[in-house]
């Protein structure tokens, strides 16, 4: 029987030369399965044509040690020719309440493609799960680098989180289990994966599963995080140059 099941692999990878396999071949080595389900390439590599990444990776598919096929922050271009080579399962990008841009190109040529959105980061790297805003910032943690979180731009923002704690009590739930059960609502092929390292936490982001929000409070909640309100950029202007806008590969 094969022991693949449930198991999702990121990798950064370049794949001008058969280093995809012997990647692939360490990911099953270390978790002891004889398949992958789900395979990324974890950010995209702009010094290999997209055409090279895809064909290696379709050849660990026809070996039978993946199953489907992801990337990660790929542009416009990059997911359509990917898709020609092989069809391209999901797709990582940061998507929450206050990150929204994949909305207007993105999220509708996935949903031409047939392309799952893996979101992460949708607790807005924590944002409304309460960090520097009702806890202290965490010693050494690497938001005290992030725009949103710094200065004035961080006090413009926890108007923002006030507004939807507000909007919580309404719903009687937490912040980030009305951030969440949001994104959800977004899409069937939408899949949030929240990170954290307490359980409670994790208990608490299930508990947006049985939150009952409706159709009509989307707009809502919405509302309560105006995009042109949100202050700072997403991540350093060093890290911008890697998100899926720039993402392209040459041509083969």
């Amino acid at each position: 029987m094969m022991k693949g099941n449930g198991v999702s692999v990121m990798e950064d990878m370049s794949m001008s030369s058969r280093y995809g396999d012997t990647s692939c071949e360490a990911s099953l080595k270390r978790l002891d399965v004889d398949y992958i389900d789900l395979y990324f390439q974890h950010r995209v590599d702009t010094s290999v044509p997209i055409e090279e990444t895809i064909g290696e990776l379709k050849k660990l598919v026809e070996e039978g040690k993946i199953k489907y096929i992801g990337l990660s922050e790929a542009s416009i271009d990059t997911i359509k020719r990917a898709h020609k080579v092989h069809p391209i399962t999901a797709l990582q990008m940061e998507y929450s309440l206050w990150t929204r841009e994949i909305e207007d190109e993105i999220l509708p040529l996935c949903r031409e493609l047939g392309i799952g959105i893996v979101a992460y980061s949708p607790l807005g790297k924590g944002f409304f799960g309460g960090k520097v805003v009702v806890e202290p910032m965490p010693n050494g943690s690497q938001l005290a680098n992030q725009p949103r979180f710094m200065g004035e731009n961080l006090e413009k923002n926890k108007v923002i989180y006030t507004r939807l704690s507000n909007l919580a009590i309404k719903h009687a739930c937490t912040v980030p289990q009305l951030a969440l059960a949001w994104l959800l609502l977004q899409g069937d092929d939408i899949i949030p994966i929240p990170g954290t390292t307490k359980v409670k936490n994790i208990i608490n982001n299930v508990g947006s599963l049985a939150l009952k929000v409706k159709q009509e409070d989307l707009k809502e909640i919405t509302d309560a995080v105006p995009l042109d309100e949100v202050s700072g950029g997403s991540d350093l202007g060093i890290l911008y140059k890697y998100c899926w806008k720039f993402a392209n590969t040459p041509l083969k």
